[in-house]
């Protein structure tokens, strides 16, 4: 067993709590529920749950303060700032190192455009640290014998362009300057000038290749759920229950060493948000790496967001064979439960009332209080809390 990370249980409350933990426990306020109970219950201090709803006061204009999206409106204000300084210094580091290379005519090419596109002349030609009186002499020379000759080439690929009812591209317009008129130009040539212009012809029929296999995945654990050590398995799964308002779908992830919810989600509509959601929670709480995370093959599962948000974590990602319930059996055990204890016991009026009885089940009854067979009969928290004692005398 890694010792280690049984040492780092104690460690394991996350510093900050999501904010969908934060909106449950204020709706719960709502529905009746006193601080006390809920200090009892969740393991919050009393001020951070005061602190939450006199944020919810200021969030509804009841109270004068910073809401949340003002704060986080600061909050990302000042990230572009730093990032708008820090391209901002690049800029004038890349100005310096390039000015000796980048000749003085190329220099005013470039103003030239920045100018047709609206920028100041004088700025222009002051952060590429040429003459404004330099740049307007090289504007008023006339054009070179190569600028002349581009022009008329540009005009000849215009004319070749239009006979061919905007078909040609450069291969063709290449080949009708070449035989059709006899003008002596490189292919590389044609190309460039076109670019320029803004001359394209039709695209050829492509030949679409079949969409890959959706992406799935091994499956590293073979029904051998057990574990001897946190954060080694955590398997996830979606429910869904009707109320009289719809459905109600919830995600959740599990520790297979501990049967704790790590990690859960609700919503009105199962997507690929749902299962990110959860487990983004349970990598913020558990804060781990290479950990195995099983599913089915569900297209939630299956989706970019999902796969995107295993691999930026670094957990190993796991799916059982499609259509056996038995390849995520603990996942299905845990829905069983949870609809013989919750879920099927009463008809549900609407989707807020349905949400709250979840988190509170998942959260308060089945980490905090449920005693586990497979855990000596302690609560999966209460397991985690003593498994180093729990060690020692072992």
């Amino acid at each position: 067993m890694d010792f280690r990370a049984c040492r780092s249980l104690e460690r394991d409350v996350p510093r900050s709590y999501p904010p969908e933990f934060r909106r449950k426990v204020l709706d719960l306020l709502k529905a009746g529920r006193s601080v006390a109970q809920l200090v009892r219950d969740l393991q919050v201090s009393d001020q951070t749950i005061y602190t939450w709803r006199r944020q919810e006061l200021i969030d509804t204009g009841q109270v004068p303060g910073v809401t949340s999206s003002d704060h986080a409106e600061l909050v990302a204000a000042r990230r572009r700032i730093a990032e708008l300084e820090t391209e901002l210094a690049i800029h004038r580091r890349a100005t310096e190192l390039l000015k000796e290379a980048v000749l003085p005519k190329d220099r005013y090419a470039a103003i030239a455009t920045m100018a047709a596109e609206g920028f100041p002349i004088e700025a222009c030609c002051r952060v590429t640290e040429v003459s404004v009186s330099g740049f307007f002499a090289w504007r008023s020379r006339p054009l070179s014998a190569r600028a002349l000759r581009h022009l008329w080439l540009t005009e000849q690929i215009r004319e070749v362009h239009a006979a061919s009812h905007g078909v040609y591209g450069s291969p063709r317009v290449h080949a009708e300057l070449r035989l059709g008129r006899g003008i002596v130009v490189g292919h590389g040539s044609v190309e460039v000038l076109m670019r320029r212009a803004g001359i394209v012809g039709l695209p050829t029929r492509r030949r679409f290749r079949p969409k890959p296999d959706t992406p799935t995945a091994a499956d590293l654990v073979n029904r051998n759920f057990t574990r001897d050590a946190p954060n080694l398995l955590w398997v996830t799964d979606i429910t869904e229950h009707p109320t009289r308002e719809g459905k109600v779908y919830c995600a959740v992830v599990l520790d297979t060493f501990s049967r704790k919810v790590v990690g859960w989600s609700i919503d009105s509509t199962q997507n690929a948000a749902l299962v990110t959601n959860a487990l983004s929670m349970a990598i913020t709480n558990r804060r781990s790496t290479a950990t195995v995370i099983h599913s089915d093959h569900g297209v939630q599962f299956t989706s970019w967001t999902f796969t995107r948000r295993v691999h930026q974590a670094g957990l190993i990602p796991s799916m059982g064979t499609i259509g056996d319930c038995y390849d995520n059996g603990m996942m299905e055990s845990f829905w069983g439960r949870m609809q013989t204890e919750l879920l099927n016991r009463r008809r549900w009026k609407t989707r807020i009332e349905l949400a709250n009885a979840i988190f509170e089940y998942l959260e308060v009854f089945h980490n905090r209080q449920r005693r586990h067979s497979a855990l000596g009969m302690l609560a999966p928290a209460e397991f985690e809390r003593l498994l180093p004692t729990i060690l020692s005398v072992a």
